[in-house]
């Protein structure tokens, strides 16, 4: 490709910094990270939120350099993947920082987004009742409760950290919204938060994340992303049907490294996820994940190993609860009420196609609209970003359907009425 096709393309897929309503700035850690943050309100339904990355942005012909920097190897041409198909165009990466700089970065970028998010909705932060925050590899254990410190939220304000890898914002939702979610011995998180201020949101911090790996395929494929929405639950945003599902990774198709705590055994038959209270105010849903044998960060099958793993299932858990959503709406004596699209986690665009294919021969015909071409693959953030995309086009009492699914591997799809 020619260097005037190569700027043609830059000008026609901007990169996330030079959006219009973008405002970017620097976090004063290793002389300054690019920061560039965007607000989204919808005021008819009652929802806003924010969106943001961090680092050196990287388009698909300057990836290259910086990955071989990376891993101090030259990239043959049969390691250098076609990302444009898979619907990316650019991402944020950081350089390779100390641990302490590392975890003063990502608690400034996750205290900046929750205070954005916030004031998205009209909200002071002190009025926030919860945060539920999804994220793949946590910079520390107690990284939800440093943000919510730095941020400004009262100590006693509900915080969940959620691990199940790229499904973890939309599995906080469900957690947030689903009153059928609530498990024996554990207090039921919808019922806390109905007709509260509750933050939902996914930040993850991949460049970091997969700098411990020499997985090539997800050094391109990820990048540096978070966006956090607030809702009242039962108010702005009311379930309608849901699941969620774990159908794990055997293989190790998508093999993870686990970087928070997670005690428990593998035990056949039982579910592989693990509840604990890790504060006062603090508690923890986490995935176990197939780890790989190296002990990197990570260690991907590739673009179609990700498609045999998350289709299959994924078609039928968005069938299920499509079909409770149906059963709902003839009940009602809505049968004329239709999901209008879905927000859908942006893994990459072959997935997502194809997901779509299968669903249409199912009869389920709804659009799976893709929107994020900017970050790369960016885990528990994408679904929370791709929400904010459509939110000024969303009317009160639509209704939308929102697909997660993640390493482990772990699904949430839940169908939702918004506004009034």
């Amino acid at each position: 490709m020619s260097e005037e096709q190569k700027n043609s393309m830059a000008r026609e897929n901007p990169s996330f910094y030079q959006r219009p309503n973008v405002q970017t700035s620097s976090v004063p850690v290793a002389g300054g990270i690019p920061f560039g943050v965007e607000r989204i309100a919808n005021r008819e339904i009652g929802i806003g939120g924010a969106y943001a990355s961090w680092g050196k942005s990287y388009d698909n012909f300057s990836l290259k350099t910086f990955i071989e920097d990376r891993l101090d190897e030259t990239l043959k041409p049969e390691d250098t993947m076609n990302l444009t198909p898979l619907g990316f165009h650019s991402r944020q990466h950081i350089p390779l920082l100390s641990e302490e700089d590392h975890i003063e970065l990502e608690i400034e970028v996750g205290a900046r987004l929750l205070q954005e998010a916030a004031q998205a909705n009209g909200w002071n932060i002190k009025e926030v009742d919860a945060i539920l925050i999804g994220l793949t590899g946590p910079v520390a254990d107690d990284y939800v409760e440093k943000i919510a410190e730095r941020a400004g939220l009262r100590p006693e304000a509900l915080k969940f950290s959620v691990h199940k890898a790229c499904d973890g914002s939309v599995g906080g939702l469900n957690l947030a919204l689903n009153l059928g979610l609530g498990r024996k011995g554990q207090f039921n998180v919808a019922e806390e938060l109905k007709g509260k201020k509750v933050l939902v949101g996914g930040i993850e911090g991949l460049s970091r994340f997969t700098s411990m790996s020499r997985d090539k395929n997800a050094l391109q494929l990820f990048g540096n992303g978070a966006g956090a929405i607030g809702i009242i639950p039962g108010e702005t945003m009311q379930f309608l049907a849901g699941k969620d599902h774990e159908a794990y990774d055997e293989e190790g198709v998508l093999a993870v490294r686990m970087l928070y705590p997670y005690s428990g055994e593998k035990k056949p038959g039982q579910s592989k996820l693990e509840y604990s209270q890790a504060g006062s105010s603090h508690f923890r849903l986490a995935g176990m994940m197939h780890e790989p044998a190296d002990g990197s960060s990570i260690e991907m099958a590739g673009p179609m190993g990700m498609v045999k793993l998350f289709v299959r299932t994924g078609v039928q858990v968005v069938s299920d609860v499509y079909a409770s959503y149906r059963k709902l709406m003839d009940k009602m004596g809505a049968s004329g009420k239709e999901i209008e699209f879905c927000v859908v986690h942006h893994a990459n665009y072959k997935i997502n196609a194809l997901k779509v294919k299968n669903l249409e021969k199912l009869g389920i015909k709804f659009p799976f609209p893709w929107v994020i071409s900017d970050f790369g693959n960016v885990s528990a953030a994408s679904n929370m970003i791709a929400f904010l995309r459509q939110l000024p086009s969303m009317k009160p009492g639509q209704h939308i359907l929102l697909d997660g699914f993640g390493a482990g591997t772990y699904y949430d799809v839940l169908a939702v009425s918004l506004g009034g």
